[in-house]
Parts: structure tokens; C-alpha cells; sequence
């Protein structure tokens, strides 16, 4: 047992190297520990050895304890380096009892292994090395075949056999067989999902065999980097997110998440159809613009315009006038009528007190075709000069249009004008004549 510190050396030392290769394989290094015999027979007849190969008793050398140790690295395509250590003891060499002579080797070795992740391994293995026997050594040319069963991904029981070829004359040929156990390690895998860093598309995270290593927290079986709602279990359509009221919209961008709606609403219902959302509805049963909250525009009035539209909201009208009522030929005709008997005192502006009846009348005229507007014509005879005439023209149209003013009618709506006695219609030869000629006249602005 003197020689076992000295293939523990050997391991120790072995494992120090790493300029063989990169890892590029799952738990890339082996370590085998078990026991070796050594068969000597036949030592040079080649005929009897399918006879007494496996004659233990007689020709195999064991010592009951620990004997080898051997460590390898995979280097890819099935191929691994690696050394191995053994010592014994021989006290048969061949049909010849000797005397306790000591055995150690050391051996490099270059083994193939013909399958891939499967529980039984068959493997072949070449390599050289040096052997002694007593204290006489001699280098040999190895060639063998072995057996891995794995029980694990990582433990496992193996078999082998080898001849070790001693080309001097004093070396000794001869058969070695090694049974022991075996450990496979060296795979990293930082986020400990048992999926190897090298394999695990998310080495840092624990994740699931299905997704390379990659995480799927919610379950949904859309792994997370996928999944728009990694935290919430959800639909593959909708990249992972959950759709509570099933109307096709994830409850993250749906707006009524617990009420099925349309899409282009970001899922809310629109009950009445018309584009605005029922929340935001004011009338969520009667269809409506959305400038107008969802609710129809009323027409006050009930002359087919909108109240939005109509000029006139609080009187029917007609829809080529805005909605407000048309000033007719007979208004027109009435309102001047009424306006011819205005009365003002003799070669005044001024306004005569039983004139205020006419403007009731006036008034309620203007008042009811709100947004028209009218010109206020002041009117007279030829009696006195031109000019004189034409400023009396000007001052009785004025006070006319002052007092529908100060009764309430809009001043935008009135304008002021006098004509003097260029407009007569009636001649001014006679007193009934004249007498028509001094008026005033309201007519519409078209």
C-alpha cells in the first residue's frame, strides 16, 4: 500500500490541467476508483488464452483493497485523455509461484466511447505507459475495452480489460483487469435547474427542462421571456396574458377588464353602438356623437336643426335660414306698415307718446325672427331745402332705431339710414301726397 500516495499524486496533479481542451460537454471529466488484477498467463503461448482467460485461481493477481485510480477528460467527438495509477502485488506469474513481487503503473490513456447519454457505455482504449514489476521497469503499449453502466448522470459502475505489451525482454506482458466505480462531474450550472450552463439558455435563472433552462413563473407554459405577463398565467394568443371577461383584449390593455367590450375600445362594451364607450356614455342606450358624450343633439325647437346648429334654438325656423324663422313678404309688409305710423313732432326727431302702441307691434315682430337684421329708413317730403331735409331724414331714423334699442332689440341687428326726399312714394304736389312721402320705413337686410 507504500505506492497508493503516489496515485493520489497522480490524480491530484492530472486534475490540474486544463489546456487539453475547453469544456464542451456535460460533466466533461470521469473518475474511476476500484480494483486491478493482473494476468501473466499465458505468457507466450497465444493458443490457450481463449482456455485461461478468465482463470482466476490460477493466474489472476488481487490484492483486497483499493488498487487503481484513473481520471480522464472528454475532449469531443466521443474521445477522452486521461492517466491512470495502479499497484499490486504477483504472486503467480503464469504457472510460476513467485515470491510477493510488487507491481505499480502509471498509464496514459486515450479512450472512445461509442454512444451518448445512455446508461450502458461501451468504450474502447488505447494509450502507453510504464510498468514495474519488483524494481525493474519497462514502458508498454496498452490496448483494451471497457463497459460504463451509470446509474445516475453521474455515478456509475465500470468494467475493463487491457493487454499491456513490454517490447524489452525483461519487461513482462500482460493482461489487466479493473472493476470500480465511477464519477462523471464538472458541468456547471450556476441557477441549479439541473439543466448544464452550457445547454441552459438562461444559466442564471432557474427555469424548466422544455424551455432550455428558461423560466416560466406563471405556469402558463409560455416561458417568460415570451410572455408579456410572466406574473399572471394567461392565453399563448395573447402572449401570456390572462383575459378575464373573454372578449379577446388582455386584461393589461383592457380598460373594462371585467366587462367584455370591443377592441378598438379597449375592451368596453358600447351598448347603443355609437363609437363611445359605455363608460364614458352619457347615454349608453341612445346612440350619440362623441362630441356630444355618447348623447344625441337635441333639437329644442323641433324644426329639424340641431340646437348646435341652430341660430334660433328657442324658435322653430326653417333649415336654409339656420333654424330660425324667414322674415315673408307679409312681415315685411306688415312691420312697414306699422312703422309708416310713427309719429314725431312737427319738424323734429322726437317722438310722439301715442307712437309707443306702433312699437309694441314692432317689437314683437323683430322679436320673433331673432337673427334678422333690418335698416331703420328715414323718409320725407320735398317741402324746405334738400339738405335740411336730409339730415331731419337721418335724425328720425336714428331716434327710431335708439328706442328699439333701449326696448331691447340687439343694436347689431339695426342699422340707420336717411334718404331725405330722394325716395318718395307718392307725389309731393299734393298734401296726401306729402303726407305719405314723410315715413319710416324697416326693411330686412338680405
Amino acid at each position: 500500500m507504500k505506492h497508493l500516495s503516489k496515485l493520489v499524486a497522480i490524480a491530484v496533479v492530472f486534475f490540474g490541467l486544463n489546456s487539453i481542451q475547453a469544456q464542451d460537454e456535460n460533466n466533461p471529466w470521469q473518475v474511476s476508483i476500484g480494483a486491478n488484477a493482473i494476468d501473466v498467463y499465458p505468457t507466450g503461448d497465444v493458443s490457450s488464452f481463449g482456455n485461461e482467460f478468465f482463470n482466476v485461481n490460477d493466474h489472476w493477481n488481487i490484492i483486497p483493497s483499493v488498487s487503481y485510480i484513473s481520471v480522464s477528460r472528454y475532449v469531443g467527438d466521443g474521445f477522452s485523455v486521461g492517466a491512470r495509477g495502479s499497484l499490486n502485488r504477483i504472486d503467480k506469474l503464469g504457472d510460476v509461484s513467485v515470491d510477493d513481487l510488487s507491481h505499480y503503473a502509471i498509464d496514459g490513456t486515450i479512450k472512445y466511447n461509442f454512444l451518448k447519454n445512455t446508461k450502458l457505455d461501451p468504450f474502447l482504449e488505447v494509450g502507453g505507459g510504464y510498468t514495474w514489476v519488483d524494481e525493474i521497469g519497462a514502458g508498454t503499449v496498452n490496448g483494451g475495452v471497457g463497459l460504463n453502466y451509470w446509474f445516475s448522470d453521474n455515478f456509475g459502475f465500470t468494467l475493463q480489460t487491457q493487454y499491456k505489451h513490454a517490447f524489452e525482454d525483461y519487461g513482462v506482458k500482460h493482461f489487466q483487469h479493473l472493476a470500480g466505480f465511477s464519477i462523471k462531474f464538472g458541468g456547471t450550472d450556476t441557477d441549479g435547474d439541473s439543466i448544464y450552463d452550457k445547454d441552459d439558455a438562461c444559466p442564471e435563472v432557474a427555469g424548466l427542462e422544455a424551455f432550455n433552462g428558461c423560466p416560466d413563473s406563471d405556469g402558463d407554459g409560455i416561458e417568460d421571456a415570451k410572455d408579456d405577463c410572466p406574473n399572471a398565467a394567461g392565453l399563448k394568443e395573447l402572449n401570456g396574458c390572462p383575459d378575464a371577461d373573454g372578449d379577446g383584449v388582455a386584461d393589461k390593455d383592457d380598460a373594462c377588464p371585467n366587462e367584455a367590450g370591443l377592441e378598438s375600445l379597449a375592451g368596453c362594451p358600447d351598448a347603443d353602438g355609437d363609437g363611445v364607450a359605455d363608460k364614458d356614455d352619457e347615454c349608453p342606450n341612445e346612440a350619440g356623437p362623441a362630441e356630444n358624450k355618447g348623447c344625441p343633439w337635441p333639437d329644442g325647437d323641433g324644426d329639424g336643426v340641431l340646437d348646435k346648429d341652430d341660430e334660433c334654438p328657442e324658435v322653430a325656423g326653417t333649415v336654409a335660414n339656420n333654424g330660425c324663422p324667414e322674415v315673408t313678404e307679409e312681415v315685411q309688409k306688415q312691420l312697414n306698415d306699422y312703422a309708416r305710423t310713427i309719429l314725431f313732432d312737427t319738424g323734429k326727431a322726437t317722438l310722439k307718446p301715442e307712437s309707443t302702441s306702433v312699437f309694441v307691434d314692432i317689437i314683437r315682430i323683430l322679436n320673433e325672427y331673432p337673427n334678422a337684421k333690418f335698416t331703420v329708413e328715414g323718409h320725407t317730403d320735398s317741402v324746405g331745402s334738400a339738405k335740411l331735409n336730409q339730415q331731419l331724414s337721418e335724425k328720425r331714423a336714428n331716434s327710431v332705431r335708439d328706442f328699439l334699442i333701449n326696448e331691447g332689440i340687439a343694436a347689431d341687428r339695426l342699422t340707420a339710414v336717411g334718404y331725405g326726399e330722394d325716395k318718395p312714394i307718392a307725389t309731393n304736389n299734393t298734401r296726401a301726397g306729402r303726407a305719405q312721402n314723410r315715413r319710416v320705413e324697416i326693411n330686412l337686410v338680405k
